[in-house]
């Protein structure tokens, strides 16, 4: 059974936890790509919050090509978001792995 300081501790660790979950919820990434051409922001929620593309790089003869930059640029900024929460959450866990939190 736990004595009362390792419970104090465990409380103490689940809000620290709770309010890093919130900061991280609440941060946003940014990712580019082609040279700056497609840029998207997505917050720690994994939620894309925006997408913005030059117009340069708007051709009807290219839309794969805009497509690969949108999706790369998608899938660039949800891996930051993740590397982010990770990097946060590793810190505060001083590296253990607990399940259900990541």
């Amino acid at each position: 059974m736990m004595n009362k300081n390792m419970m104090k501790q465990a409380q103490q660790l689940q809000k620290q936890m709770m309010k890093l979950q919130e900061e991280i919820e609440a941060s946003t990434v940014e990712h580019s790509t082609g040279g700056g051409a497609v840029k998207v922001i997505v917050t720690g929620k994994m939620i894309v919050q925006s997408i913005e593309i030059d117009p340069e790089v708007i051709d009807p003869e290219e839309t794969e090509m805009l497509e690969d930059l949108i999706q790369s640029a998608i899938n660039g900024a949800i891996e930051k978001a993740q590397e982010l929460a990770s990097s946060k959450m590793g810190a505060l866990t001083g590296g253990l792995n607990l399940p259900g939190l990541m």
